[in-house]
């Protein structure tokens, strides 16, 4: 089932979110909304059209033309990389699709994890990772980077991965400091061989409030257009809301009526 919010043609570059139902406690990992808010961004920006999909998309003909591909879900090594979908989403990567994974869509298993770090650049696990919710100074490592166009260091609230597994070919975009040490949030990966293409990864994401805030808005939608190589301006990439609109939760589908 898929959520189109605007049609994929020719021409344009074509970028895919996926979300899927809800997981987590209410407020917390709204996958579905926070695609469609981050596709209405993404749709500002000259030449963008952008879609939303719940769950991978069964009609394969939403893939064909996709540029960048995005989650915000559970961990998405493990939709990925399952029997199902397998062969679609090497596919895609040796297409040279851009990557990009948003919070906890950075998980994998421990059978996945392996190739999910060479697509990805890294992957979370509580095998070796850890979580701790804080508010900290985010930190651009690479100022100069086009992701970080357009916006300034600021103090999130957020729910932070710790010791994530990074590629040694992952280099590393955002920081930041809780419990006296430095943890990498955000990563670029350039693909080499025959999956060559961009990919980025951040771990944040977790609360609904964040999405209004510009800078955060912002980052993740620089990252996603620097996944599709569009050019990104140096005041960053379009990002308005109607916050009034565009951060009112609907009703909790999972409660009963």
């Amino acid at each position: 089932m898929s959520l189109g919010l605007c049609s994929q043609a020719e021409g344009e570059t074509n970028v895919l979110l996926i979300g899927h139902k809800l997981d987590h406690p209410f407020g917390t990992h709204m996958y579905l909304h926070e695609c469609n808010l981050l596709a209405k961004c993404l749709n500002q920006n000259p030449g963008v059209s952008a879609t939303v999909s719940n769950g991978w998309p069964s009609d394969p003909g939403l893939l064909k033309n996709v540029d960048a591909l995005v989650f915000y879900s559970s961990p998405a090594a493990d939709i990925l990389l399952n029997k199902k979908n397998k062969n679609q989403a090497e596919s895609l990567f040796e297409r040279g699709v851009g990557y990009t994974a948003i919070h906890w869509a950075s998980g994998a298993n421990l059978e996945n994890g392996p190739r999910y770090e060479q697509l990805l650049g890294g992957w979370f696990n509580f095998k070796f990772s850890a979580i701790k919710v804080d508010k900290q100074r985010l930190v651009q490592i690479d100022p100069n980077h086009p992701i970080c166009n357009g916006w300034s260091e600021y103090d999130l609230h957020d729910e932070f991965y710790l010791q994530m597994k990074l590629s040694t070919k992952a280099k590393p975009l955002l920081k930041v400091t809780t419990k006296g040490k430095e943890e990498v949030v955000a990563w670029t990966l350039e693909r080499e061989g025959k999956i060559k293409g961009r990919s980025f990864g951040i771990t944040l994401g977790h609360f609904h409030p964040n999405y209004s805030i510009e800078s955060f808005r912002r980052a993740i939608v620089n990252g996603i257009l620097w996944t599709a190589e569009v050019k990104i301006p140096k005041t960053g990439s379009k990002v308005e809301i109607d916050s009034d609109k565009d951060m009112k939760l609907p009703p909790d589908p999972r409660k009963k009526k």
